[in-house]
């Protein structure tokens, strides 16, 4: 704010913008006075130039025994202050760094565990999948691992997974009988719906519900109204009938129906 003065007047000037338009208003503190807008030229800032794509490209060749030997000394990186960095050089090694990443599946340290299955999702390894499934499969491995690697390996290839979702399914920890139940729904093969239907009768609520869930994404089939989210094991075991009896009837002719697209992509 900036003050004049004019003739003996004393004007203040104030600036500010109003609508994308730079505008000045004048006050005369001297003697009362009208206010004029008055519009300032204004230029719009410039655009964004083109950045020139700078990014290295993945490796997509076999690793030379040096490249193995450093993709070896990063296993034990996975975890600490070089985490990040070290998966960032598998990233670039690409593809052909996966027999040596999954080795850290097997590794004691819980956290170069998960990163490596991290590894695998960000470089999209799909030659990693069998591994990954193991690991799933693996009932002595920690839930939080099982369930990362259940839900990468869907992501990279859903058509080998009904095998660990069965696996998981069975499980006697629910976190992951509830990972296998709603991981579910992203494989689009008829092998997951008869896994998903006794589901719906788990003694843990949330393991029923979301099978139910999933269920009802990949089948769209309606069922008698019934109030789920209030039920007992007594009723979904009852209502599940429902779900079986459907199957039978259909399970020859069934196919999985086309997603429904997102109204916002429309």
């Amino acid at each position: 704010m900036n003050k004049y003065q004019i003739s003996g007047i004393s004007v203040i000037l104030a600036v500010s913008m109003v609508g994308g338009v730079q505008t000045s208003y004048g006050w005369w503190t001297d003697q009362t006075a009208p206010v004029w807008p008055v519009q300032m030229p204004y230029e719009a800032p410039p655009k964004n130039q083109d950045v020139p794509d700078v990014s290295i490209p993945p490796n997509t060749n076999p690793l030379s025994p040096e490249e193995i030997k450093r993709a070896e000394a990063l296993l034990p990186l996975l975890e600490g202050k070089q985490e990040f960095w070290a998966m960032g050089e598998f990233v670039h090694l690409g593809e052909p760094s996966v027999p040596v990443l999954v080795k850290a599946l097997t590794m004691p340290s819980q956290r170069i565990r998960y990163n490596a299955i991290e590894t695998l999702s960000m470089m999209k390894g799909v030659s990693g999948v069998p591994a990954l499934l193991t690991t799933a499969k693996e009932p002595n491995e920690i839930p939080r691992v099982r369930e990362h690697a259940l839900r990468v390996a869907i992501r990279l290839d859903p058509a080998k997974t009904p095998e660990a979702i069965e696996v998981m399914a069975r499980d006697l920890n629910p976190s992951v009988r509830k990972a296998a139940a709603f991981e579910a729904r992203y494989v689009r093969q008829k092998a997951v719906i008869p896994i998903l239907i006794p589901m719906v009768t788990d003694d843990e609520r949330f393991v029923a519900l979301s099978a139910l869930h999933s269920l009802w994404i990949l089948t769209r089939h309606e069922t008698e109204f019934h109030d789920w989210d209030t039920s007992t094991k007594q009723d979904r075991v009852a209502w599940s009938s429902e779900w079986v009896e459907w199957w039978i009837a259909n399970k020859d002719i069934f196919e999985i129906p086309v997603p429904q697209r997102s109204k916002r992509s429309s």
